[in-house]
């Protein structure tokens, strides 16, 4: 009988917690659970929030977030999982961004250490008590991790980038109507 293997325990229980946690978050938004407004009341925050389109918003947030907490917690597609899940918590870091850093007054800390996690877990791999090692890793190379923070940074990018875009005009164009 094999030891078990501490690493690989520990990453077990990281990635279940985060994962744990991020598909709660996520089952908020998309099915309204735990108290969450689901893909409707998460619509109309995601408008009044400035992300546009509002309803996609709010999918893709909530699909980042559940289906990326499942995969990690699963350690399945792990690469793909942690970059999902942290691309979306770069959404969340950039709406309470202007609150400043600690989640008592409403800062980014929290999803920030979300996206921090989600990350590193989806770098290191699920480890030995996982499903992609269960699988010989057929979703967990080095190019699915390579192509899905490339990707997921680049989403991050131009929808945080579009919705500061968005909040500008609208300032400026508050501005000049006070003028």
């Amino acid at each position: 009988m094999a030891c078990l293997n501490r690493r690989d325990l520990g990453l077990l229980v990281l990635r279940a917690g985060t994962g744990a946690v991020l598909a709660a978050h996520g089952s908020q938004k998309l099915l309204g659970w735990f108290g969450g407004g689901g893909v409707e009341g998460t619509t109309a925050a995601m408008e009044a929030m400035g992300f546009h389109p509002p309803k996609h918003s709010a999918v893709a947030a909530g699909l980042g977030e559940a289906g990326g907490g499942v995969l990690l917690a699963l350690g399945l597609a792990t690469p793909a999982a942690g970059a999902a899940a942290a691309g979306a918590m770069a959404g969340a870091v950039a709406v309470h961004a202007p609150a400043g850093f600690f989640a008592q007054g409403g800062g980014y800390e929290y999803p920030a250490f979300l996206g921090f996690a989600a990350a590193a877990i989806g770098v290191t791999g699920g480890g030995r008590y996982s499903l992609d090692h269960a699988t010989g890793h057929v979703l967990d190379k080095p190019w699915v991790v390579a192509l899905a923070f490339l990707g997921s940074a680049a989403a991050a990018a131009a929808v945080v980038g579009k919705r500061a875009k968005a909040q500008g005009a609208a300032a400026a164009s508050g501005e000049s109507d006070a003028d």
